[in-house]
């Protein structure tokens, strides 16, 4: 009986215990924010994300110090609110999000993403004469729709190797034509950028991107000669995008290239470039040259007046020269915007006194 007597007070005292423990909880989460003022938060977020301008940059580990250069040039040229999308790998984000907190970069507003490499599995075919275009953040361009980036009708793309001088805003708000998923500006639409393009050899035309030698880029019909564009930069349509499957359409030129070589041995561009040149030929707005100067990274030799370069609203070092490597041109206008790593991880290959600007 001593022995019952002592459980049954062990389980008043257990069940006194738990009655005070649900009293305690049943108090403590009414002092709690409730649920609907978060979804309230979350609301908001998504309202103020409606009137963000939406810049989807790649930054990969070996060219991060180049990517935040292009951001901060966007920020600080910028008015309006800029929300930056930043496509990676694996083994950049760490690094990425120490570079941006631990700078002046930790004022802007970004999500950083994480680009699947496995989705281009057998879509791109290992041989190139320049294997850094084979990088898999090349193609992120292709997939615009499918990153998680949500709440916009619209997105700016950028390379890494370009800087911005004008307010984003202004090609953000460019009005495309119906039925046009993009905008792009064409290597034959500023005059100015002619005689220098010839002095180089850089190509503006799709004989430069395609192999007309082969059957099935001749049935497409696409002259030669027309002049083709620079998808480092563009603005996209996303609703247009999606309506017109063009991730799907890329994807099957793709693949028709590693079946048949139709591109990855010409003479430029690497494998890309031809896909969107092919998916968007002759459906694309064309936006103001000035927003996209480029060809500064074709040669050292590619010189332009300072006067053009001044009026430039974006600057872009498509080719193998880059700002932060050796021999590099212009290289002033990029270093300005250039932000050291703080982890010490990218410097710069530079020899100031021979880049010449």
């Amino acid at each position: 009986m001593a022995l019952l007597g002592k459980i049954n007070r062990g389980l008043l005292i257990l069940l006194v215990l738990v009655a005070f423990a649900l009293l305690y909880n049943k108090t403590r989460l009414q002092t709690l924010p409730k649920y609907s003022v978060l979804k309230k938060d979350e609301a908001k977020m998504e309202k103020e994300m409606d009137t963000d301008i939406p810049v989807v940059i790649c930054a990969s580990e070996e060219r991060i110090g180049a990517s935040m250069a292009t951001i901060n040039s966007v920020y600080s040229n910028s008015r309006a609110s800029v929300f930056f999308y930043i496509v990676t790998l694996r083994d950049a984000i760490k690094k990425i999000r120490v570079y941006i907190e631990k700078t002046k970069l930790r004022k802007i507003r970004y999500k950083i993403l994480e680009f699947n490499p496995m989705v281009l599995k057998g879509k791109v075919n290992p041989d190139s004469s320049r294997p850094e275009l084979l990088h898999p953040l090349n193609f992120v361009r292709f997939y615009l729709p499918l990153l998680a980036i949500e709440n916009h009708e619209r997105i700016v793309y950028l390379d890494d190797d370009v800087i911005v001088q004008g307010d984003i805003q202004e090609l953000y708000d460019i009005k495309l034509k119906a039925g046009h998923a993009a905008a792009f500006a064409s290597d034959c639409d500023l005059p100015a950028t002619h005689e220098m393009v010839r002095s180089v050899g850089m190509q503006t035309t799709y004989m430069g991107f395609l192999d007309y030698r082969k059957e099935e880029v001749r049935e497409l019909g696409i002259n030669p000669s027309d002049c083709s564009f620079n998808p480092g930069v563009f603005v996209a349509d996303v609703s247009e995008w999606k309506k017109q499957k063009i991730t799907k359409q890329l994807e099957k030129w793709m693949a028709k290239n590693v079946r048949e070589n139709l591109y990855s041995s010409a003479v430029a561009g690497g494998v890309a470039t031809p896909p969107m040149l092919i998916v968007f030929h002759d459906k694309y707005t064309t936006i103001d040259p000035l927003w996209h100067i480029r060809h500064l990274g074709w040669s050292p030799d590619a010189h332009y007046p300072r006067s053009f370069l001044k009026e430039a609203h974006l600057l872009h070092w498509n080719g193998h020269f880059k700002p932060w490597d050796y021999p590099c041109v212009h290289l002033d206008l990029w270093e300005k915007w250039f932000i050291p790593d703080p982890t010490g991880t990218f410097t710069l290959v530079i020899f100031k006194k021979s880049c010449l600007t």
